[in-house]
């Protein structure tokens, strides 16, 4: 995305060993550039939203670019100047919805005492709210199944899976293998997911499931709490 320079010029000043400098950005470019930033995110946003309803009554196949940007009430050139393929639109609606699931658990974090506890509210929490759109559901996990672009999903489901269950663990703190439990956890989830999008499971029935395999996967997350209350 190309920004404007106007109102940032430099302007000859002799400093004290003769060289030129150029002058700071004025007040009044920085609230310019302020302004700009502000449009051009509102822009973004109402580009996602755009997309995000198309999605939830046609899934991707009504997600037209052309339609997107009709919608959104901005040119087709300025929707590809943000996302220059439908699948880079795709990945920013499910950033979208992962975004409104780490407020959630923000608000109101999970209060179960084990981390298997917490890992199956965060998910059955995010199967909820995919399940109120479940067209839209059913598109995007269809499609970040056979992305041909990097997709964060995986990596920020495991990561708030990692926070949560963890107590504070990051991508960058957790080990390996902790990761791995963590990105296996979550993908048992999508597979779930998957099969009530399809018929072929109850809300119930994915709930247990995810159950059953959090109190394996993250048994030793537990462990690890209990180590840290002991070395307190």
């Amino acid at each position: 995305m190309r920004t404007s320079h106007a109102g940032t010029a430099a302007v000859p000043a002799s400093g004290p060993g003769g060289d030129d400098q150029a002058a700071p950005p004025s007040p009044t470019a920085r609230v310019s550039s302020g302004v700009r930033t502000r449009s051009q995110h509102q822009r973004r946003k109402r580009i996602v939203q755009a997309a995000a309803a198309l999605a939830s009554r046609g899934g991707v196949e009504a997600m037209q670019m052309r339609t997107v940007a009709e919608r959104a009430g901005v040119a087709l050139g300025t929707l590809y100047r943000y996302f220059p393929s439908k699948m880079d639109l795709v990945v920013a609606v499910v950033g979208e919805e992962i975004d409104l699931l780490e407020n959630s658990i923000e608000r109101r974090p999970p209060s179960a005492e084990t981390a298997a506890g917490r890992g199956v509210d965060v998910l059955m929490r995010a199967t909820r709210g995919l399940m109120r759109e479940p067209e839209l559901a059913d598109a995007l996990i269809r499609s970040l199944i056979i992305a041909q672009v990097e997709v964060p999903f995986g990596d920020r489901m495991a990561g708030l899976l990692l926070r949560v269950s963890g107590n504070g663990l990051t991508l960058e703190t957790a080990s390996e293998e902790q990761f791995a439990l963590a990105g296996s956890l979550a993908g048992v989830w999508v597979n779930e997911l998957l099969e009530m999008l399809r018929g072929r499971r109850t809300y119930e029935q994915i709930q247990r499931r995810i159950e059953i395999a959090a109190e394996r996967l993250l048994a030793d997350f537990d462990d690890r709490d209990d180590r840290d209350d002991s070395d307190a």
